[in-house]
């Protein structure tokens, strides 16, 4: 990855937050913001995107998967803010929700004295030439049936900023020749599938500038495309913001890319932002365990065969998230608040038994009466049910062996109690806390400070 160049405008300072998280004050801030040099383009506050479920024809339902659960960041004018996260993060929805491309179920997205949020698509349209969105795949954003020029021109007919056949042809060309498809009278009349990946997401740039846009959402723009023009794509995006002071939400799973391209990034964990700082700060000093465990995730050639500390697990159900800090589950540092319940005990005996063997999860999986008791979502304590063949005080002992043989996992650290109560095992945990955003001091190697939700930092 080439080296970012100094014309780069300075990061600015974390100001967000996830809900009702505290935001960042303003005397804190540094950066363009600091000073009022660089204005505040988007203001988020409090958003969420819930799809609802439903269970069939005739059955209507109350959940709903939780894709963007309170979220609330500051977005200046000029800045490249990045949306870093594991697949079902929330970061594409959230991208497209700023646009109105997915509807709001609650919050703000206030946008030059428009809330975006509860604007109905007539009243989206004049706001979309200044709202453009580059997609993932340029091989499905072009018709396959329109060439080059009519793709690129179709923003000017549609806005109706150019009806002029041959003004329109002549804006298509100046702007090919801004995103590097030069000359190009060579692609004109050429269709998407005459391009190489690198020049179709070239055409589809050019695309979303032709019509002079402020805010452009990119979502994994590079992610589809060769190893070998990944860095001059991003290298285009960056003098595209100089050249047309232009605003990006970047959104990547990749941290290498946004350490490249970001002035800012945001770390988001099953709808929420768990840590928002300048890239600097946020790689210099990670605070929270997900973003420690992403940036361990990062290959290093010269580290090959040094042991990695991912977290276990995948990204828990946004149906049902986990009960306060939802990481917890796969953190390797959780401690007693971070929100556990019952199904993690469930969890941790499947891991039990994983190592154990097969034998023993016939034995002693078969020792409880209600094996679905171990799936219940939300409750903070339990009682287990034993099955007909053995009695409360066997499976409080079992319970006490599987703790004896797994003593350094988290979980333990939030049981309060495993004892025999009216013929039944009981279970209790610690009560958890939803961790907020606050804010925290940056090192000396930077100024701006960073927001962090997580009960080790408080």
């Amino acid at each position: 990855m080439p080296t970012k160049p100094d014309m780069r405008k300075t990061a600015a300072p974390a100001d967000a937050s996830g809900g009702t998280q505290a935001e960042v004050p303003a005397e804190t801030a540094s950066g363009p913001g600091a000073s009022g040099a660089a204005e505040s383009l988007v203001e988020v506050t409090g958003l969420k995107v819930h799809f609802p479920l439903r269970g069939g024809l005739f059955q209507r339902g109350t959940a709903a998967v939780k894709a963007v659960d309170g979220v609330s960041f500051s977005l200046r004018k000029g800045e490249v803010l990045g949306l870093v996260g594991e697949s079902g993060s929330g970061k594409t929805t959230l991208g497209r929700t700023l646009l109105g491309l997915n509807r709001a179920t609650a919050g703000v997205i206030q946008y030059r004295g428009h809330d975006i949020a509860t604007l109905r698509e007539s009243q989206l349209r004049p706001l979309r030439r200044r709202l453009q969105m580059i997609f993932q795949d340029p091989h499905a954003s072009l018709n396959p049936t329109m060439d080059i020029a009519t793709a690129v021109g179709h923003p000017l007919l549609v806005h109706k900023i150019v009806t002029d056949r041959d003004e329109r042809r002549r804006k298509v060309a100046e702007t090919l020749e801004r995103v590097g498809l030069s000359p190009a009278e060579l692609f004109m009349d050429k269709y998407p599938s005459d391009l190489s990946g690198g020049q179709k997401q070239r055409a589809v740039m050019a695309r979303a500038i032709i019509a002079g846009p402020e805010l452009l959402v990119a979502d994994e723009p590079i992610s589809m495309l060769d190893m070998s023009v990944r860095a001059k794509i991003l290298q285009l995006f960056l003098d595209l913001r100089n050249d047309l002071d232009l605003t990006y939400v970047y959104v990547t799973h990749d941290l290498a890319s946004a350490k490249f391209f970001c002035d800012r990034i945001a770390i988001m964990y099953l709808g929420r932002i768990v840590e928002i700082g300048t890239t600097a700060e946020i790689f210099a000093n990670p605070r929270h365990p997900y973003t420690k465990a992403l940036l361990g995730a990062i290959p290093d050639p010269e580290k090959a065969k040094v042991p990695r500390n991912l977290p276990r697990g995948e990204v828990p159900d946004a149906v049902l998230p986990p009960q306060g800090c939802a990481f917890h589950p796969r953190c390797p540092v959780a401690v007693a608040s971070c929100g556990w319940e019952v199904r993690d005990l469930g969890a941790l005996l499947e891991r039990h038994w994983l190592a154990a063997g097969e034998d023993a999860r016939v034995a002693e999986s078969a020792m409880f009466g209600r094996p679905e008791e171990l799936t219940v979502a939300g409750p903070r304590q339990i009682l287990l049910t034993p099955a007909k063949h053995t009695t409360a005080p066997a499976l409080v002992d079992l319970l006490k062996r599987v703790r004896e043989k797994t003593s350094d996992d988290p979980f333990w650290r939030g049981v309060t109690a495993c004892e025999v109560r009216g013929g039944r095992a009981y279970v209790a945990f610690a009560e958890g806390k939803d961790p907020q955003l606050r804010v925290v001091s940056a090192t000396e190697k930077t100024e701006a400070p960073v927001s962090v939700a997580c009960h080790l930092v408080e």
